[in-house]
């Protein structure tokens, strides 16, 4: 059986401990993890201790990649659960590292829905469009809708108006195509970009007559 050979505090993880099994690196874990399991230095570590030890190990593989991630741009919790998952890390571990980060106010969906909403609204994409994005991300419909909604509000931005001057310079680049063209294509952009209903259709034809 496997022999713990090294436990001291981690120098750049405080709270952590350094942990060694035959001679070799294991991991830096929190000491009050460890504190509930029977360690002892020289002393062989049973299959079920090893067994919580990788557990804790995987768990904080997890969370620091989670936290690396998140420095680099903010995601929504089920994004960022993807995207661990991809890079090998076991499911139960990436579900309690996110359950950490949730608990210490680093990950929050609804806060995340809002300032995508607001960065992204007035750039050619209209509050469809927002939403849609931010459900493929794994935001609630509910959060995601009220989130572009404040954002309209806060922002001050018209989506008409949006839809109106990004459909102006795009009937411009259409201009030497036959009417029932310019039509087809200029509705299918504008549906793109998340801009649609009876507004859009009058725009529409008033724009290609």
């Amino acid at each position: 059986m496997p022999t713990l050979t090294g436990l001291a505090p981690d120098p750049r993880q405080p709270g952590n401990r350094l942990l060694e099994v035959d001679r070799g690196r294991f991991a830096s874990l929190p000491a009050d993890a460890l504190a509930e399991l029977p360690l002892a230095l020289g002393r062989e570590i049973a299959a079920p201790v090893l067994a919580r030890l990788q557990e804790l190990a995987d768990l904080e593989a997890a969370y620091r990649a989670a936290v690396r991630v998140e420095a680099r741009r903010s995601h929504a919790r089920a994004d960022l659960r993807r995207r661990l998952i991809q890079k090998q890390h076991p499911p139960a571990a990436v579900d309690d590292a996110l359950a950490r980060l949730t608990g210490q106010g680093l990950l929050d969906d609804a806060r995340f829905a809002r300032a995508y909403a607001a960065s992204r609204l007035g750039r050619g994409r209209g509050p469809a469009r927002l939403i849609k994005d931010l459900l493929a991300q794994g935001v609630e419909r509910r959060l995601a809708e009220t989130a572009v909604a404040r954002a309209v509000t806060d922002e001050g931005v018209d989506p008409d108006e949006e839809a109106r001057a990004i459909a102006e310079r795009r009937v411009r680049q259409l201009a030497d195509l036959p009417a029932p063209v310019r039509k087809r294509r200029l509705t299918a952009y504008l549906l793109r970009r998340g801009f649609s209903g009876g507004k859009m259709r009058a725009l529409v034809e008033r724009l290609c007559g």
